[in-house]
């Protein structure tokens, strides 16, 4: 099964980088009761961002949380080199992954990402024009339309942002699904669904509030059809 049978038309996707990662499977469990169902993993090298963030042994760790309760694990690699990624992630229990159009060789990754049985996506940069990402794009199941520059969870969503989102949705087919991340949150996320995003990662906007289920089901209920 892929981003077809686990995409309940929306989604919002909590972002791990965001959670207490000391009570990490106490969040993952509250976001679930909630009714969250795809959560979004950020692994981050040190080089292609500046953050070293968390890496397949956790992705391992909380998979089977994630999977024994109908969950899955969309990964997004903010990484100069995805081909060494790849594989660990599919070994620990990744579902989907998505590298950046900006370190090239789009085809391969795709391809490889397949091979281990991954959904795959690409993701670009605010600094990259949406018809560059949407030239490559061919063979994925979503783009990612950064929202901020990636790297540090919190920073504040960039409202240039949305044009680009409504640029990219009008370049792709219908069957490649749009993802926003950066800054999402009540404020803004009609107005991205409204533009054509219907994967829309949230971070600080849930993990922040004083109760996370809450805010994810106000996130859920403000794009809901």
């Amino acid at each position: 099964m892929g981003w077809g049978g686990w995409v309940r038309g929306v989604e919002i996707e909590p972002s791990l980088y965001a959670a207490d990662l000391a009570r990490l499977g106490e969040e993952i469990g509250r976001q679930l009761d909630a009714g969250a169902r795809v959560f979004h993993f950020d692994v981050g090298d040190g080089h292609f961002v500046e953050p070293i963030t968390v890496g397949p042994i956790v992705l391992e760790a909380i998979a089977p949380l994630v999977h024994d309760r109908g969950g899955r694990l969309d990964c997004h690699l903010m990484v100069e080199n995805p081909a060494r990624h790849i594989p660990q992630i599919a070994r620990a229990g990744g579902d989907s992954v998505t590298f950046h159009v900006e370190v090239g060789d789009t085809p391969a990754l795709v391809a490889l990402a397949r091979e281990q049985g991954l959904g795959a996506g690409l993701a670009f940069n605010p600094g990259t024009a949406a018809a560059e990402a949407a030239r490559a794009a061919d063979g994925v199941d979503l783009v990612l339309c950064m929202s901020i520059w990636p790297g540090y969870s919190g920073q504040a969503f960039m409202p240039e942002a949305l044009d680009r989102v409504r640029e990219v949705r009008g370049l792709l087919p219908g069957r490649v699904r749009v993802q926003v991340d950066g800054g999402v949150g009540p404020d803004n996320v009609a107005a991205l669904r409204e533009a054509g995003a219907d994967l829309l990662v949230a971070g600080s906007a849930i993990f922040a509030a004083d109760d996370p289920g809450v805010a994810y089901r106000r996130l859920a209920a403000a794009v809901a059809p």
